[in-house]
C-alpha cells in the first residue's frame, strides 16, 4: 500500500520540474530576459547535449543482461500497434499525414518514465518494479526516441525534396500532353520514385549519423556490455564530466518548455479539444495498447499491472524538445506534459487500484 511519504516523494521528484518552468516562463513573459533566439538556442543546446548525455547515462547503467524479454516485447509491440493505427487513421482522414503520426505515437507510447514511474512504481509495486521501469527507461531512449529522431528527419528530408521543377513536371503530367502518352508519364513516375526514396534515406542517414544522440545510445549500449560482462568502470573524470551536462538535462527540457509557453498566447497552446484529445490518447489508449500487447505476450500477475501503470504515466518531456527542435506540433504536446504532470499522480493511482481489484 502507498504511504503519505511515498506520495511526497513522488510529489517531491515532480515539483523542482515546475520550478524550473515557471522561472523560465516569468523570465520571457514579464522580465523579458530571453530573445526568440536565445529560446531556440537554448533548447538546441538540451536537444544536442544533455538529452544524449543523459541516455548514455541511462543506458550504460542498466545491466543489458538481465532485462526482463517478456516486457520488451510488450513495449515494442504496443509501439507497433500504435504506429498501424495512427498510419490507417491519418490515411483515411482528410489532414494528419506523419505529423500527427509522429506526435501521436509521443502522447500515446512514451510516458515520463524516469522522473516520476521510478519512485511511483516501487512504492506501488517494490524494488522489483522499479527495476522493469528502468528497464523501459533505456529502451525509450536507446530505440524509441532514436526512430521518433528518424521520423522527424524522414519528414524534413520529404518536405525538402519538393522543389517548384517538380511541382510543375508533375502539373504537366496531369495536363494532356501531345509528345507523350499517359502511359509514358506514369512509367517514368514510377521509375522516378525509387530514386526519390533513396535519396531521402541517405539524406535522414546522414543526419542521424551526424545526430549526437545516435552517437551517445549506441556508446551506451557498448558500454553497459563491457561492464557487466568484464566489470570495466569508466574513469572517475568521465563519469563526472558527464554528470555535470547530464544531470541537469530534464531541468533544462522543463526549462525549455516553459520558454515556448510564454512565447504563446495561451499556456493551453493547442486549445482545449486537442488538449482534451491529447489527454485521452495519453492516460487511455496508451494503457489499453499496452495491456493488449502485454496480454498478447503472456505477461501476467505484478509485471503485467506494472505494464499497465508505467503507460498511464504522464507525456515525457524529451519528445517535447525533439517536437520544437524540428516543429511538429510542440504545442500539442506541451500541453500534454504540463497537465498530463499535474493529474499524473490521481490518475496512475486510480489505475492501481482498479488493477489491484
Amino acid at each position: 500500500m502507498i504511504s503519505l511519504a511515498d506520495v511526497y516523494h513522488v510529489v517531491a521528484a515532480t515539483v523542482p520540474l515546475y520550478v524550473a518552468m515557471i522561472l523560465a516562463y516569468v523570465s520571457v513573459k514579464w522580465w523579458k530576459l530571453f530573445t526568440p533566439d536565445q529560446c531556440s538556442g537554448i533548447n538546441k543546446f538540451v536537444a544536442k547535449f544533455s538529452i544524449p548525455l543523459l541516455s548514455f547515462q541511462v543506458i550504460s547503467g542498466n545491466n543489458p543482461y538481465k532485462m526482463n524479454l517478456k516486457l520488451i516485447l510488450s513495449d515494442c509491440l504496443q509501439k507497433l500497434i500504435a504506429f498501424l493505427a495512427l498510419t490507417a487513421i491519418t490515411k483515411f482522414s482528410s489532414h494528419g499525414g506523419l505529423n500527427s503520426i509522429i506526435t501521436g505515437l509521443s502522447l500515446s507510447t512514451m510516458p515520463n518514465t524516469l522522473i516520476l514511474g521510478i519512485p511511483l512504481l516501487k512504492a506501488m509495486y517494490g524494488d522489483e518494479a522499479a527495476m522493469l521501469v528502468t528497464q523501459i527507461v533505456v529502451l525509450q531512449s536507446l530505440i524509441w526516441y532514436n526512430m521518433l529522431l528518424f521520423l522527424f528527419e524522414f519528414r524534413a528530408a520529404k518536405a525538402a525534396s519538393v522543389t517548384p521543377s517538380s511541382e510543375s513536371t508533375a502539373e504537366e503530367m496531369e495536363a494532356p500532353q501531345e509528345a507523350q502518352s499517359k502511359e509514358e508519364a506514369e512509367d517514368e513516375t514510377r521509375s522516378r520514385t525509387p530514386k526519390k526514396i533513396k535519396s531521402i534515406l541517405l539524406t535522414v542517414g546522414r543526419k542521424l549519423i551526424a545526430n549526437p544522440n545516435t552517437h551517445a545510445t549506441l556508446l551506451g549500449l557498448i558500454w553497459a556490455s563491457i561492464h557487466y560482462k568484464w566489470g570495466v568502470k569508466l574513469p572517475d573524470i568521465v563519469t563526472q564530466s558527464i554528470a555535470i551536462l547530464s544531470t541537469g538535462g530534464l531541468g533544462m527540457a522543463m526549462f525549455s518548455l516553459g520558454l515556448f509557453m510564454a512565447s504563446r498566447g495561451s499556456i493551453i497552446a493547442c486549445g482545449t479539444r486537442t488538449g482534451m484529445l491529447a489527454m485521452g490518447l495519453k492516460f487511455m489508449a496508451g494503457p489499453a495498447l499496452m495491456a493488449v500487447s502485454s496480454f498478447a505476450v503472456g505477461l501476467r500477475g505484478r509485471i503485467l499491472r506494472v505494464a499497465i501503470v508505467q503507460a498511464a504515466l504522464p507525456q515525457g518531456i524529451v519528445p517535447f524538445v525533439f517536437a520544437k527542435e524540428y516543429n511538429v506540433h510542440p504545442d500539442i504536446l506541451s500541453t500534454g506534459v504540463i497537465f498530463g504532470m499535474l493529474i499524473a499522480l490521481p490518475i496512475a493511482l486510480a489505475y492501481y487500484f482498479l488493477l489491484g481489484l
